[in-house]
């Protein structure tokens, strides 16, 4: 099950309304070993794109020197579909490289609301799981 708190939960589905028609992505980290996501890391899509996501290369490698400097790990990687249910793709689970985290993906195809799901992908299988929000 994930617990994400509502600044948290707020936190994703505003940067992926902001970033739409492109995909938003991401990452909460929390501290080694807890499980707890507590900081919010907003990244630049490298793709700028409807249909995939990449984290900027350079970006990607400051935000993890960084988590490793304060003792964290990727709780949350998260982003965003804009035309299809939140659901992770044959892409999203080949990419998939954290096999602790809690993937989220928030769907933006609808105007008026954001469909929020987390998956735990570890060896190419896809797992749902509870989203509770604190």
């Amino acid at each position: 099950m994930l617990r994400i708190d509502r600044a948290c939960y707020e936190a994703i589905v505003a940067h992926a309304r902001r970033d739409h028609p492109d995909e938003a992505c991401g990452i909460v980290a929390g501290s080694l070993g807890s499980d707890r996501p507590k900081r919010f890391i907003p990244m630049e899509n490298a793709e700028r794109s409807p249909t995939f996501y990449r984290f900027d290369p350079m970006e990607q490698l400051k935000v993890w020197r960084e988590m490793d400097d304060r003792d964290e790990e990727p709780v949350i990687i998260y982003h965003s579909h804009t035309a299809t249910e939140a659901y992770p793709s044959r892409t999203d689970v080949s990419l998939a490289a954290e096999p602790g985290a809690h993937y989220v993906l928030a769907s933006t195809r609808e105007p008026d609301v954001t469909e929020f799901r987390s998956y735990r992908i570890v060896d190419g299988v896809v797992t749902e799981e509870p989203v509770e929000i604190v």
